[in-house]
């Protein structure tokens, strides 16, 4: 059977035109095939007389290196036979709780400095970060803690928001400062890296790398992390996040002081609960740049 044919029997059983119903399938990144795909994966999903729908990229699973299977060591593995050890094993490995990470962007601030310390906030920065803090104290999260790159910028943003969140500790991480994760595809504009792209992508990962995975299994209850940087991080950590293409950053845009969110379940699961979020300030106070 050709695959046209195959996407007009589709079509018909969702009840669409033949030709929007093939434009769906390849819009979501769907091949169908019953002989290539039947069995290849599980809970995918059927369709009487047309087989199933196989994902075109599959996700990583052990993504952040901590899935239960692959912290037992390999000799250890070998030498259990009795399956209920095994089971017990990969159980005391399996995190309880979720982990919640809330991306802040600092505010707006003087483009006109030629120096860090020169970039501070403008009048309308600290109102957009004194917005953003009192919001987070209305979420009425059970905050970890507030991390802040070292930037001027940041750093300021964030004095701000702790003032909502006075009982909330505060951490300075130098991997959070601006640069140029990986270079962007498609390019922009005249855009270019500068002298430090080399140092700045491996620095990006490795915060990535430090903040963003499952949670540990002697971890009991959710937590709640404030990370307060800047929109290339942010943006470039969604797409790590969320095991899109890393060169992909450049196409998100980002308003000042704006909130995202991004859950990581026990499972591993990433679930983007919000991105750039500013609808709790004044829309004379939105920016981007």
């Amino acid at each position: 059977m050709s695959r046209f044919s195959r996407f007009q029997k589709f079509a018909a059983v969702l009840g669409v035109g033949t030709v929007s119903g093939a434009a769906a399938i390849y819009y979501n990144g769907y091949l169908f095939s019953k002989e290539k795909y039947e069995g290849t994966y599980n809970n995918t999903p059927k369709f009487p007389g047309v087989g199933e729908l196989t994902p075109s990229i599959k996700w990583d699973s052990n993504w952040d290196r901590r899935d239960p299977k692959s912290l037992i060591k390999p000799k250890k593995l070998e030498a259990m036979t009795d399956e209920n050890k095994y089971n017990a094993e990969i159980e005391a490995h399996k995190p309880r709780a979720a982990r919640h990470i809330l991306l802040i962007r600092h505010g707006q601030y003087n483009l006109n400095g030629s120096t860090d310390t020169q970039r501070i906030l403008t009048e309308l920065g600290r109102n957009q970060a004194d917005c953003t803090g009192k919001r987070l104290q209305h979420l009425a999260l059970p905050y970890s803690q507030i991390v802040k790159s070292t930037m001027t910028r940041a750093q300021e943003t964030a004095k701000i928001i702790e003032t909502s969140l006075p009982n909330v500790p505060v951490v300075d991480d130098s991997l959070l400062v601006e640069g140029c994760p990986i270079l962007p595809e498609p390019p922009f504009g005249g855009w270019r890296p500068g002298i430090q792209y080399f140092q700045d992508g491996p620095r990006i990962e490795a915060a990535f790398r430090k903040y963003f995975h499952r949670a540990s299994p002697k971890q009991e209850k959710d937590s709640y992390t404030i990370i307060v940087c800047h929109a290339n991080v942010i943006r470039y950590l969604v797409c790590r996040a969320l095991q899109f293409p890393p060169e992909a950053w450049s196409r998100f845009s980002l308003k000042h002081a704006s909130i995202t969110w991004i859950s990581i379940q026990p499972s591993g699961r990433v679930i983007l609960r919000g991105y750039g979020d500013a609808g709790h300030m004044p829309s004379e106070f939105l920016t981007t740049s």
